[in-house]
């Protein structure tokens, strides 16, 4: 097959260093690889790592704020597998994180979401 996976994800958010906070203190993942870019409105790129997936955040000056329409056209989130769907909430609770769906048991699986500090939808999936 020519394609193989889904190489990264890339997240604009409004204030990096709130964003890297969130996703490095809250959801474990680690820091790679972090490179001032001269590409204006590019600053920085930043590689985060949980597992074998990746996201770059970009640093950019002044990015537009996001919608607020929930269904657009567009990437809607991205989802992190776990393994005790009871064990995640609880701790994401614990780090003050609030789900915006709490976990809901779809048969095969069980699904909640929450939210990054710019909005952009986190789905946690447990499979059965």
């Amino acid at each position: 097959m020519m394609f193989r996976r889904i190489d990264h994800i890339e997240i604009v958010p409004s204030d990096p260093e709130e964003t890297l906070d969130f996703y490095q203190n809250v959801l474990g993942f680690r820091l790679n690889l972090r490179t001032p870019v001269n590409a204006p409105p590019m600053k920085e790129v930043i590689y985060l790592e949980l597992g074998d997936t990746v996201i770059e955040v970009i640093s950019a000056e002044n990015p537009s704020p996001p919608s607020k329409e929930s269904w657009q056209v567009g990437y809607r989130a991205i989802a992190l597998e776990v393994d005790n769907m009871n064990e995640a909430v609880g701790y994401l609770r614990g780090k003050g994180v609030t789900m915006s769906r709490e976990p809901v048991d779809l048969g095969t699986s069980i699904r909640a979401e929450l939210q990054d500090p710019d909005g952009l939808v986190i789905e946690l999936r447990e499979w059965k």
